[in-house]
């Protein structure tokens, strides 16, 4: 073990030394020296087994590493950064201050069984893709940690099945219900969104430098799908914005007026996490269980009902593939009711087969439904 590492006192503490990949890494083994040579000859056998972790890498928690990965989408400018920092608080609440290599797959799964609460029933279940994403941001923190090399190993995250192609969207009446139980700010967010059909984080992160009134428009450089986006300003949306520009001046905790510059705040403090207000509008609408992301859909149908040409209304609202576009483009019960009531209409229309005959010869038809005389 001399070639490898050694042991050694230093005043009533005895501790290890021992190289891994050329770096000399020291610890203290315990009060004895066969405690210490018992703990050496394990960290050899980790080494040599290709599962050494390290006293450095030991100290770091799941707390942690999900810091450094909210501060890591913070300096990108993430578009995610409010929705992934609720994913955080989720999985921070349950993993607390454990070693990020205490983590392993049991308690990942330990985990998914408790965000679904099994036992609770089906009714009251977080959906799939809901704990899936709790679980892609502690991975993301853990794959961020291993490129940094404050980890050697990320543990196996078993996801679950998602049948998430939903097809939820807003009539009007049901919208405005909606919207006016839900604070000033947030209903004016979700009327930008019912009526651009923007997602939720772009419409969260305008500031005013993304606004000219001057020329109707509203701008952002980079989108989720990495591409910029203009909005023509007109009519409703024109005076939507003029009332946020308005809403700009608030008073400051010092009682002094201020401007703010977002688009949507309240009292400064730009509009963030708002489920829990949106859940609850929901319900006094009697709506429960519609997503904000169902105005998306929405805004996309609205637009082929009035007859906007499929690439203006993709431009509008960001779509950049049709196959995704046309999973927002979703027909209601009313407009099914409406096609078949156009189709039958359109049968009763043509004469009934046998009733219509071809004259030979002269491309005219004559109908032979009437009674027929004999001739004398």
């Amino acid at each position: 073990m001399r070639s490898e590492g050694r042991v050694f006192q230093r005043g009533a503490v005895f501790w290890l030394a021992y190289y891994v990949r050329g770096k000399e890494f020291r610890e203290p083994g315990g009060r004895t020296e066969k405690e210490a040579t018992k703990r050496l000859r394990a960290r050899l056998g980790e080494k040599h087994g290709d599962r050494f972790i390290g006293p450095e890498q030991e100290r770091v928690t799941v707390s942690e590493l999900l810091d450094s990965f909210l501060l890591s989408l913070e300096m990108k400018g993430a578009k995610s950064l409010y929705s992934v920092k609720s994913n955080v608080a989720t999985v921070r609440a349950f993993f607390g201050d454990l070693r990020a290599v205490d983590v392993t797959t049991k308690r990942i799964e330990a985990f998914i069984a408790a965000e679904l609460d099994i036992k609770t029933g089906p009714t009251k279940r977080k959906a799939p893709a809901t704990v899936n994403r709790d679980l892609a941001a502690l991975r993301g923190a853990y794959h961020l940690a291993r490129k940094q090399e404050r980890i050697s190993r990320v543990p196996y995250f078993p996801m679950l099945r998602e049948d998430n192609v939903r097809q939820g969207f807003f009539e009007k009446d049901e919208f405005e219900k909606v919207a006016a139980a839900l604070p000033v700010a947030v209903a004016e967010v979700a009327r930008f969104a019912y009526l651009s059909g923007w997602r939720k984080g772009e419409i969260l992160g305008l500031t005013w430098e993304n606004v000219d009134r001057a020329s109707g428009e509203v701008r952002i450089a980079t989108s989720k799908n990495g591409h910029g986006r203009l909005l023509p300003l007109t009519g409703a949306l024109k005076d939507l914005i003029e009332r946020r520009w308005q809403a700009r001046e608030y008073l400051s905790r010092e009682k002094l007026t201020a401007i703010s510059p977002h688009v949507f705040h309240e009292r400064g403090v730009p509009v963030g996490d708002f489920r829990k207000a949106w859940a609850s509008a929901c319900e006094a609408a009697s709506v429960p269980g519609k997503l904000f992301h169902d105005l998306r859909r929405t805004a996309v149908r609205n637009m082929i009902r009035a007859g906007v040409p499929q690439t203006v209304a993709m431009s509008l609202s960001g779509h950049r593939t049709i196959a995704m576009f046309n999973r927002y483009n979703i027909a209601s019960q009313d407009d099914k009711r409406a096609a078949l009531l156009r189709t039958e209409a359109h049968l009763a229309a043509i004469p009934a087969e046998g009733n219509v005959t071809a004259i030979a010869g002269h491309g005219q038809f004559t109908d032979n439904s009437a009674p027929k005389t004999e001739r004398g």
